[in-house]
C-alpha cells in the first residue's frame, strides 16, 4: 500500500479519540484516525450508552411490575408484566448503531480519514496498520495514544462461560435467574440494581467494608437502601475464591472466614479497568510510566515529542468525558493554539438507583487540605418537584470556603440527578460563590431548587427547611 503521510495520527476512536480527531480536522489540520473496532470506543459501543439503555429499560419495567403488584400511589394499574430481553437488547442495539454511524459521519464531514486495523509503532513517528487488505504504513508529525481501558479480568474467575465482563452482561438475551455480582463499584452497582429490577435474585460480592468506595457513606446510604428494598444480597468483607468442583456456584470467604456458596446462573465480574498500554508497540518507544498508566503533564504530552495520550491509558478519573475534554486540548494545541483545562470541574456521575453526583471537593476531602468550611445541604423530601416524580430519596450538598464563600465542591443523591451535574460543573469551572447560586433564579417547580436552596443553608438562611 502507498504509504500515508499526515500532520495528526490519533490511534484509537473511543471519545477522546473521536473528539480529538474531529476538532484536528475542523481546524484544518491533516488528520488520520485508526481504529480496530467501531468508531466510538467503549464507552459508545460496549460501555456507557448501552448500560444506560438497559438501566433505563429495567426502570420502566420495575414501575410496571408494581403497578401490577397494586404498589402504585398514582393509582395507574397494569397486567402481565414480562420482558423479552432479545428484543430489549435489539433496540440498545440500535441506539449504538445510530451512534456509530454518527461518530463515523462527523469524522467524515471534518475531513478525517479512517484507517480500520490494529496500528502498532515503529517507531516515534512511524506506525503501520495491519488491515484486511495488508499492511498500511503512516507516518505523522504527531500521535495520539487514545487506545482506553479493558475490563479487569480474575485468575481464579477467567472470563467465559457463566463468568461475563459488563461487556457479556449487556449482551444478554435472558435474564439470569440468579446473578452473582463481582465487585460493588459503580459498574457493579448499575448492572446488578438493573437485573435485579428485571428480575435476577442478585448477589453482591465486596472485598472492601462499604458500596461505592469512591463516594462518602452519606452519599451510597440511599443507595444500599434500595438495594435492601430489591431484595439485593450484599456481602461485604468477602473475598471470590472461584467456582465449586460443578461450576454451579461462586465460592467467596466472609471475613470472619465463613465459606459461602452462592448459587449462579451467572457471574458479572467488575473489579474494575485496566489501561490498555500493550499490543501496540510500545516497547518500541520511550514513553515514562506512571505506575500501570503513561505519565503525561497537564497538556497530555507524554515524555516522547509530539506523542500525546488522552482517556483511559492515561489514569484516573477513567471517564469519557474527562477523554473528550483532553482530546479536544491536544487537536488545539497540534494546531497551534493556546490551550489547557481545570480537572477540578471533572463531574463523576454514578447511574445507581438513585443516581450520585460528586463535583470538586467533598467535606472530608476539603477538611483534610486544610480549608475551613461551610456546608449546606437540602433534603429532596421537601422539593415539590421531586415529590410529584415519587423520587424524594436522596439530597444536594453544598461545600465551600468559610471566608470568602467560594464554592470548592458539590454532590448529590437523587433520581435523575445526573442532569444536574453541568450545573454543578459550571459553578465550579466559573469560580462561583454561594452567593452567585443562590442569587440565581431557579425554576419552579424543579428539582434544581434544590441546589439554590443547599448554598442558602450555608449561608444560614434556607427558606424551605
Amino acid at each position: 500500500m502507498k504509504e500515508i503521510t499526515c500532520k495528526l495520527l490519533v490511534i484509537g476512536a473511543g471519545p477522546g479519540g473521536y473528539v480529538c480527531a474531529i476538532r484536528a480536522g475542523q481546524l484544518g489540520v491533516d488528520t488520520v484516525i485508526v481504529e480496530m473496532a467501531k468508531p466510538g470506543g467503549t464507552c459508545l459501543n460496549i460501555g456507557c450508552i448501552p448500560s444506560k439503555a438497559i438501566i433505563h429499560a429495567a426502570d420502566d419495567f420495575a414501575k410496571t411490575v408494581a403497578m401490577a403488584a397494586g404498589k402504585n400511589a398514582m393509582g395507574i394499574k397494569a397486567d402481565n408484566p414480562a420482558i423479552d430481553l432479545a428484543k430489549t437488547m435489539a433496540w440498545k442495539d440500535g441506539i449504538t448503531g445510530r451512534l456509530t454511524l454518527g461518530v463515523a459521519g462527523l469524522l467524515k464531514k471534518a475531513g478525517v480519514k479512517i484507517v480500520v486495523g490494529r496500528a502498532k509503532f515503529r517507531d516515534g513517528k512511524t506506525v503501520a496498520v495491519e488491515t484486511e487488505t495488508g499492511e498500511q504504513v503512516i507516518r505523522a508529525e504527531n500521535i495520539v495514544i487514545a487506545t482506553g481501558s479493558a475490563p479487569v479480568e480474575l485468575p481464579m474467575l477467567p472470563f467465559g462461560g457463566k463468568v461475563v465482563s459488563s461487556t457479556g452482561a449487556l449482551s444478554l438475551t435472558e435474564v439470569p435467574a440468579r446473578l452473582a455480582v463481582v465487585g460493588a463499584g459503580y459498574i457493579g452497582l448499575e448492572l446488578g440494581l438493573a437485573f435485579a429490577k428485571l428480575g435476577s435474585k442478585v448477589t453482591i460480592v465486596e472485598a472492601l467494608d462499604r458500596i461505592l468506595p469512591l463516594y462518602d457513606t452519606q452519599l451510597t446510604q440511599p443507595v444500599a437502601k434500595r438495594l435492601a428494598a430489591l431484595g439485593v444480597e450484599v456481602l461485604l468483607g468477602t473475598k471470590v475464591k472461584g467456582l465449586s468442583s460443578n461450576g454451579e456456584a461462586l465460592l467467596a470467604e466472609t471475613g470472619s472466614g465463613e465459606e459461602r456458596r452462592i448459587a449462579a446462573d451467572k457471574i458479572l465480574v467488575t473489579v474494575g479497568r485496566k489501561p490498555v498500554t500493550e499490543g501496540w508497540g510500545r516497547e518500541e518507544l520511550e514513553l515514562d510510566m506512571d505506575g500501570r498508566f503513561l505519565r503525561i503533564d497537564e497538556q497530555c504530552r507524554t515524555s516522547m515529542r509530539g506523542i500525546y495520550a488522552v482517556g483511559d491509558v492515561t489514569g484516573e478519573p477513567m471517564l469519557a468525558h474527562r477523554a473528550m475534554v483532553q482530546g479536544e486540548m491536544v487537536a488545539e494545541i497540534v494546531s497551534g493554539k493556546r490551550r489547557s483545562w481545570d480537572k477540578r470541574a471533572i463531574p463523576a456521575v454514578c447511574f445507581t438507583d438513585p443516581e450520585i453526583v460528586s463535583v470538586g471537593l467533598s467535606p472530608d476531602e476539603a477538611k483534610a487540605a486544610g480549608r475551613e468550611i461551610k456546608i449546606g445541604q437540602f433534603p429532596f423530601s421537601t422539593n415539590g418537584r421531586a415529590m410529584t416524580l415519587s423520587a424524594e430519596e436522596g439530597f444536594v450538598r453544598v461545600v465551600a470556603r468559610a471566608d470568602n464563600h467560594l464554592v470548592l465542591g458539590i454532590q448529590g443523591v437523587g433520581v435523575g440527578i445526573s442532569e444536574l451535574s453541568a450545573a454543578f460543573s459550571l459553578a465550579i469551572e466559573m469560580g462561583a460563590r454561594l452567593e452567585d447560586i443562590a442569587g440565581t433564579i431557579h425554576a419552579h417547580p424543579t428539582q434544581s431548587e434544590a441546589f439554590a436552596e443547599a448554598t442558602l443553608k450555608a449561608l444560614g438562611h434556607a427558606l424551605h427547611i
